[in-house]
C-alpha cells in the first residue's frame, strides 16, 4: 500500500496551547482524506505542518516518503494547498490569474497551457474567465480557486474548507469538481471542513478531531452504522459526549 501521508504523534504546541496532541493518521493514494470537527480542533493546524507552512513540535511526518521539515522544497513540488481564506487578484481576469499561477511551477510553454487549459476546464467558468476577478461572486471566485489548486495535478491537494460560506449550487459544483476529479487522476485529496454532511459526502475516510486527537476515524458509512447515527455530526456528538 502506498501512503500518500504517515504522521505519527504530531504534537504542535503555541506557548501554553497544544494545539495537536499526539497526532497520528495515514492517506492511502489516490483516496480522499476528511480531517472534520468543530473550530479549534487542529483541522488547519494540520494541513499547514503538511504544507510546510508550521513545524511541528514534536513527532514525525512524511508526504509520500518526504519529510516537510527537512526536505520542505521537495515537498512543495508535489503538493498544492488551498486555504480557506485564499483569494484572487481582483484586478486581474480569471484567465489571467490562472496563467500568473502556472507560472510558479513550469515555464514550458506547452506545459503551461495545458495547465491553463485544464484549470479552465475544471473551473466551469467558461466565457467568464476572460472577466475581471472583482466582479465575480464568491461562488465563482472559489471555483477559480480550486481550478488552480487542481490543474497542476498535484499528487496531494490539500484543501481548507473547500465549500465554506457558498450557496448550495456553487458548493454542489465545487464538491463534483473534487470527486470528480480525483477519480479521473491520480491526485489524493486532503481536506479540511466543519462541514460533516459534506465531508460525508466526499470522503473515502474520515477522521474526527477534538481538541487536537482524533477520536474517531474510518469510512463514513461504517462510522454511522457502528454508532447507530444518522449522519456525522450525530456520530460526533455521541464519540465526544454531547448526545
Amino acid at each position: 500500500m502506498t501512503l500518500a501521508v504517515n504522521a505519527k504523534s504530531i504534537v504542535k504546541q503555541f506557548g501554553n496551547i497544544r494545539a495537536l496532541n499526539e497526532l497520528s493518521f495515514l492517506i492511502k493514494k489516490g483516496e480522499i482524506y476528511g480531517l472534520i470537527g468543530p473550530n479549534g480542533a487542529g483541522k488547519t493546524t494540520t494541513l499547514r505542518i503538511i504544507c510546510t507552512l508550521l513545524l511541528p513540535t514534536s513527532g514525525s511526518i512524511r508526504i509520500f516518503g518526504l519529510d516537510p521539515v527537512t526536505q520542505a522544497k521537495e515537498v512543495r513540488k508535489i503538493i498544492s494547498y488551498l486555504p480557506e481564506e485564499a483569494g484572487a487578484y481582483p484586478n486581474l481576469s480569471g484567465n489571467e490569474y490562472l496563467e500568473f499561477m502556472a507560472k510558479f511551477n513550469t515555464k514550458n510553454q506547452n506545459e503551461l497551457r495545458k495547465s491553463i487549459t485544464e484549470a479552465a476546464k475544471i473551473s466551469g467558468l467558461k466565457e467568464r474567465l476572460r472577466d475581471k476577478a472583482k466582479t465575480y461572486s464568491k461562488g465563482m471566485k472559489r471555483r477559480l480557486l480550486v481550478a488552480r489548486a487542481l490543474m497542476t495535478r498535484p499528487r496531494l491537494a490539500v484543501l481548507d474548507e473547500p465549500a465554506s460560506g457558498l450557496d448550495v449550487l456553487h458548493a454542489y459544483h465545487v464538491r463534483e469538481i473534487i470527486k470528480t476529479y480525483v477519480k479521473e487522476h491520480d491526485v489524493t485529496v486532503l481536506l479540511s471542513s466543519h462541514n460533516m454532511l459534506e465531508v460525508d459526502y466526499l470522503c473515502d475516510r474520515v477522521a474526527l478531531l477534538d481538541k487536537g486527537k482524533i477520536v474517531v476515524e474510518g469510512k463514513p458509512n461504517e462510522l454511522k452504522q457502528k454508532y447507530k447515527s444518522e449522519n456525522l455530526e450525530e456520530v460526533f456528538a455521541k464519540v465526544v459526549g454531547y448526545a
